[in-house]
C-alpha cells in the first residue's frame, strides 16, 4: 500500500512540476525542446511610442559564440508581423545560429488620416534591433562579428539598407544603445526592392505611404531610402534570389551590375517559373544556408 501512495505521489508530483514549468512558459515567452530555445515577445526597443518586439530562438547545445540572424517579414510595409518567420528563426537555431525575427512599424497606422510611420521610421527600427543583439551578445552567446539579416519583399529592402548604410548617411535613429554598431556581415535579399522610383512604379499602393508621397515631390527621400544609392566597396557580401516572374526582377539586375562595378560580392539566382513569392526553402540545404555558413561561421 506504501509502494502505491509513493508511486502516486511521484506521478503527482511530475505533474506538478510540468504544469508550472508550461504556466512560468506561458508568462515569460520561453519555450525549449531537445534542439532549439524560443523566447517570444522580448522587448528590443521603443520606436517613437510604439514598444518594438522580437522573438528569438537559440541552439540548447554547444558553447557559442554563436552568429546571430536577424528575419525581416514583408507585407509592403503596411501589415504582417514577426511571426511570418517564427518557423525559419527555429530552423537557423537548429543549424546553430541565434535568430530573431522582429517586429517593425507599419505604414497602416494613422495619424490626421495620414500614415503615422514612415520611411526612415522601418530603417531605424531594424538598426535597433542589430545594436539590441549586440548589447545582449553575452547573455545569448552571440558573436557580434559575425552578424546577418534575411529580409522578404519589403522586409528585404530593409536588409539591404542594413547592408549598405553605416552611421555617415544618417538613418541611425536613437533607438537602443547607439554606442554599438548596427553593421551586418551578410545579407539575404529575397524579392526586395533596390531602387524606390522603380519600386512606385509597379507598387505604388505600398510605397506613396511608405515615402510620404510620391518621387516627383520627395525625389531626396527616395534616392535616400534607394540602397543602390549607398554602396560602397566596404559594403558586406549579398545573396539576391528572385523569380523569374517577378516585376521587381530588373532592380535585382540593376543591384548586381552595381555591386560587381563597385566590387561588392554579390550572388544573383533567378528561380525559373516563379514570381514575388519565390524564396527559399529554409528546412533543406542550399544557397542561402551555403551563403550564411561562408559568411559567418568560414572565418
Amino acid at each position: 500500500m506504501n509502494n502505491k501512495k509513493q508511486i502516486v505521489r511521484s506521478v503527482l508530483l511530475v505533474f506538478f512540476t510540468l504544469l508550472v514549468f508550461s504556466h512560468v512558459a506561458h508568462k515569460t515567452g520561453l519555450a525549449e525542446d531537445k534542439d532549439v530555445i524560443m523566447e517570444k515577445d522580448i522587448i528590443y526597443g521603443k520606436g517613437g511610442d510604439v514598444e518594438l518586439k522580437l522573438d528569438l530562438a537559440r541552439p540548447t547545445t554547444g558553447k557559442g559564440p554563436f552568429p546571430a540572424l536577424i528575419f525581416l517579414f514583408g507585407g509592403g510595409y503596411r501589415m504582417e508581423s514577426k511571426k511570418q518567420f517564427r518557423r525559419e528563426i527555429r530552423e537557423a537555431a537548429q543549424r546553430g545560429y541565434v535568430a530573431v525575427t522582429i517586429d517593425y512599424r507599419l505604414t497602416n497606422v494613422k495619424e490626421n488620416d495620414k500614415p503615422k510611420y514612415i520611411f526612415p521610421s522601418q530603417v531605424y527600427d531594424a538598426k535597433c534591433a542589430v545594436r539590441w543583439l549586440r548589447a545582449n551578445a553575452r547573455k545569448y552567446k552571440i558573436d557580434k562579428n559575425h552578424m546577418g539579416v534575411v529580409g522578404f519583399s519589403s522586409g528585404a529592402n530593409l536588409a539591404l539598407m542594413l547592408g549598405v548604410t553605416d552611421s555617415s548617411v544618417g538613418l541611425e535613429g536613437d533607438c537602443g544603445k547607439m554606442k554599438y554598431s548596427s553593421r551586418v556581415q551578410a545579407v539575404v535579399n529575397l524579392a526586395g526592392g533596390t531602387d524606390m522610383v522603380m519600386q512606385y512604379q509597379i507598387r505604388r499602393y505600398y510605397i506613396e505611404p511608405y515615402m510620404g508621397g510620391n518621387p516627383d515631390n520627395l525625389p531626396e527621400q527616395y534616392r535616400l531610402a534607394t540602397p543602390i544609392t549607398h554602396i560602397s566597396k566596404n559594403d558586406p557580401p549579398v545573396l539576391s534570389m528572385y523569380g523569374d516572374m517577378e516585376p521587381g526582377l530588373p532592380q535585382a539586375e540593376i543591384l548586381n551590375a552595381k555591386m560587381k562595378e563597385i566590387g561588392v560580392p554579390h550572388t544573383l539566382i533567378i528561380i525559373e517559373k516563379k514570381g514575388h513569392g519565390a524564396w527559399a526553402n529554409f528546412s533543406e540545404d542550399g544557397p542561402l544556408w551555403n551563403f550564411f555558413e561562408e559568411h559567418l561561421k568560414g572565418d
